[in-house]
């Protein structure tokens, strides 16, 4: 058995903090363990650690201490058999009036006003007859080898999983790299990827954010041309974007600059961050914030925290959600966010 299998076993039954997470296409996992339930958090994102973000910015981070922790790094052995389920859990019809009514009143709001685009989502919550969270994890971790996958704990805050497809932001020294990801579509083999202006000009949106947020604090700004990546059932649009920022500017402006990016909330961003508190009813508390390795040998490597779920009293909060635009189709957004719900309640 794996030394951090064992220790994500020993931490969470003795309601002790840990991350553990493996990187797109990596087969090493590593893994933060604390050895108190001191809860820390990060203001001027300038400690060395793992950090864990909400998605409200004006809100603390929790940061995981690199001085604090046990950090482990090792291959993990993914050998004995792991059974996926096939979902077949009914939505709530009220979930569904209540999300296709979000959607609407969202589609009026741009429609009238300066919004181009508002990131809006649902939670849902599914009761389990048995968890366990190291199956749950390494069943992640084999379904999911392209996206950024991990289990945080804290007995103070919570349990969250998730696999992620999206980064928010990888810096070395002062060359950093970013990526814009939106547009979604069910993967179906054998059939030609075609996208529609809709989710075409969604990413363009995204993309010119990050230009425009990133142009002033650095240089040689490079925008690659946008693909399709697949993230586990789903298709994405993606956009890479690579640069080297100013000696000025620090680790706080450019994390600013990107969080909350707009494939998360929207454009304008503080108006569309103000529509999604005032009309979602519920708090993302993490979901679609972002975590990851901060100041690490002089290297950040963060991810936006999506395909996740919080899991308490065998009941796992999953969150999913969508980019509106003017042209967004109530019906077809909520059907996009039952493909999304897919990719984590297999793991269940």
């Amino acid at each position: 058995m794996n030394i951090i299998s064992n220790k994500i076993e020993g931490n969470f039954e003795n309601k002790l903090p840990f991350v553990a997470y493996r990187k797109s296409n990596s087969v090493e996992v590593s893994g933060f363990f604390m050895n108190d339930d001191d809860l820390d958090f990060s203001s001027e994102i300038n400690e060395s650690g793992f950090v864990f973000a909400p998605f409200n910015s004006d809100e603390k981070a929790v940061i995981f201490s690199a001085d604090k922790a046990e950090i482990i790094n090792e291959k993990f052995n993914l050998n004995e058999e792991l059974t996926l389920n096939i979902s077949n859990s009914v939505v709530n019809s009220s979930d569904k009036l209540n999300h296709l009514k979000l959607v609407e009143k969202t589609i009026e709001e741009i429609k009238k006003n300066s919004l181009k685009k508002v990131v809006v989502s649902r939670k849902e919550d599914i009761q389990l007859h048995e968890f366990d969270v190291l199956i749950t994890f390494k069943k992640l971790l084999k379904t999911y080898s392209n996206a950024f996958v991990y289990v945080w704990f804290h007995p103070k805050v919570g349990l969250w999983l998730g696999a992620t497809p999206e980064t928010l932001l990888n810096i070395s020294d002062n060359n950093f790299k970013t990526m814009s990801l939106a547009g979604t579509q069910v993967y179906k083999t054998n059939e030609e990827v075609i996208w529609k202006a809709k989710e075409l000009d969604e990413q363009q949106l995204v993309t010119d954010f990050i230009n425009n947020q990133l142009k002033n604090i650095s240089s040689k700004l490079k925008i690659e041309k946008t693909e399709t990546v697949k993230a586990g059932n789903l298709l994405h649009l993606r956009t890479k974007v690579e640069g080297v920022l100013n000696e000025e500017a620090t680790l706080k402006q450019i994390i600013r600059g990107l969080h909350p990016t707009p494939a998360v909330c929207g454009l304008p961003r503080e108006k569309a961050k103000d529509f999604i508190l005032k009309n979602e009813h519920y708090n993302r508390t993490f979901y679609t914030g972002f975590l990851g390795e901060l100041n690490i040998e002089k290297k950040s490597s963060l991810f936006v925290n999506l395909r996740c779920m919080n899991v308490k009293d065998k009941v796992a909060t999953l969150y999913i959600g969508g980019g509106i635009t003017k042209d967004s189709n109530p019906q077809k957004e909520w059907e996009e966010t039952i493909a999304k719900s897919k990719t984590i309640k297999q793991v269940l």
